[in-house]
């Protein structure tokens, strides 16, 4: 039963390894349309925009989809703006997709191999 619970650890410790590790494939989105759509916004437009595109060089594509949430609510936007927003979210959202699921994957191929190795 100790076995179970420490092979059941490593494999979980695993998929977490493969999350974080998916974090460095940065060159899925493109923050071009933020920074196109922002270059000459007024200051404090500029800095958020600024944070998030950095966000999305760095892959914290976490931090990167709250920034441009918040953006988005701001009043003052232009619809340029609005429409780069959104479409860099959407870039994100498939993006933190394809990583969980390859995360998911990556994962049970280690439990199928962890099991296999336990059976021998």
């Amino acid at each position: 039963m100790k076995i179970h619970l420490f092979v059941l650890s490593a494999v979980v410790a695993v998929a977490m390894a493969l999350m974080g590790c998916s974090k460095a494939s940065s060159g899925k989105v493109d923050p071009s349309p933020i920074q196109k759509s922002f270059a000459s916004a007024e200051a404090s437009l500029k800095a958020a925009a600024d944070k998030a595109v950095e966000a999305i060089q760095k892959g914290d594509y976490n931090a990167a989809v709250a920034e441009l949430q918040k953006l988005l609510g701001n009043a003052k936007l232009t619809d340029e703006q609005k429409k780069a927003i959104q479409d860099v979210l959407a870039q994100l959202q498939k993006a933190i997709t394809e990583m969980g699921q390859k995360a998911a994957t990556e994962a049970s191929k280690a439990l199928g191999e962890v099991q296999k190795s336990l059976g021998k």
